[in-house]
């Protein structure tokens, strides 16, 4: 009796010490990512307050900022004045989806601005970046960037870049022909083999 206790007895105190883990994880987590939300409402007060920017344009630059922010390649997005005028920042109506990719998501409007990305190291030049965040009402449901160092093509290098330009430049035509030669070369290689074969009979 005392013996089939025990284990069972140990299990209730792993899984209770497994439940206060899990819940320290979630304590720890809430106050940063209450801190993010708070810096992103003081900078889009900022930028409407300070900077005369409209409300959506403000919110996607603060956004923008902190996406930029943990890039490999930049500390922080820096935005003057001009960022907010007319000529660097726009918001579009939009009935469509945001893209033809992954975030094919429909918004009713797009926003676009500039801003200068400082590099991490601060020898480089900075960079000029552009911000474009799809909306339905005041809520953003889409997000791009200029981003010099895509997340997931960053170990491809320039091929991966010029691999993403070919499609929607020629439509996937490069596809096609790419299949059909190899098609070809298979055919080739199993008729050569099927010849070798008949020479060996």
């Amino acid at each position: 009796m005392d013996r089939t206790n025990v284990p069972r007895r140990l299990l209730r105190v792993v899984g209770r010490l497994a439940a206060c883990v899990a819940s320290l994880s979630l304590i720890c987590a809430a106050p940063a990512f209450a801190d993010q939300l708070e810096q992103h409402n003081d900078l889009v007060n900022k930028f409407i307050t300070e900077m005369h920017a409209d409300p959506l344009v403000a919110d996607c630059a603060a956004h923008g900022n902190f996406v930029a922010s943990t890039s490999t390649a930049f500390d922080h997005v820096e935005f003057p004045p001009s960022s907010f005028d007319s000529a660097h920042s726009s918001v579009t109506p939009w009935n469509d989806s945001f893209d033809e990719g992954k975030q094919r998501v429909k918004v009713d409007s797009i926003v676009t601005v500039e801003g200068i990305g400082v590099r991490q190291n601060g020898s480089d030049d900075p960079a000029d970046l552009k911000f474009r965040c799809g909306y339905v009402g005041p809520q953003m449901l889409a997000f791009s960037w200029n981003d010099p160092v895509p997340p997931n093509r960053a170990h491809s290098g320039s091929s991966g870049k010029h691999k993403g330009k070919g499609k929607h430049a020629t439509g996937g035509k490069t596809t096609k022909k790419s299949s059909k030669g190899s098609s070809g070369k298979s055919s080739r290689a199993t008729s050569s083999k099927s010849a070798t074969k008949k020479k060996a009979r």
